[in-house]
């Protein structure tokens, strides 16, 4: 059965709008995260990061305030749905927070999903923006 992950993530110092914008620019979403991306900020467009690993079309688009887009890896099974990522980004005083839902995760994925997002978005963005880790 899939499964949900939310998460809520503080980045200090720093605004919505530079996340928004390393996640949508493909030179920044790479070094950010040390694998290859491609992506834009256009709505139907399709996008690959982690060296084609992951992969998917963006669905929706408010700009410097959310993503939504189908979301899939090499890892997923061929008889698997896509599952949806939605990213959320909100101000908070002189902070950033980041709001994940990623629906519809394969129950065999679900636990390297989960613990990829810290692993290789959370924590890699945070050293690409020179931030202490929590």
């Amino acid at each position: 059965m899939a499964k949900t992950i939310c998460q809520t993530v503080v980045f200090k110092n720093i605004t919505p709008e530079i996340l928004y914008g390393i996640y949508t620019d493909s030179r920044k979403h790479g070094q950010a995260t040390g694998g290859t991306a491609k992506i834009s900020a256009k709505v139907g467009s399709s996008y690959s990061a982690w060296n084609g690993y992951i992969s998917g079309k963006i669905f929706q688009l408010v700009k410097n305030k959310m993503i939504v887009q189908s979301w899939r890896s090499s890892d997923f099974k061929a008889g698997d749905f896509d599952s949806t990522l939605i990213l959320q980004f909100e101000k908070k005083g002189n902070d950033a927070l980041v709001h994940m839902v990623h629906a519809n995760v394969p129950d065999h994925q679900y636990h390297g999903v989960k613990g990829g997002w810290d692993d290789f978005y959370w924590k890699p963005w945070k050293k690409y923006l020179q931030l202490p880790l929590p």
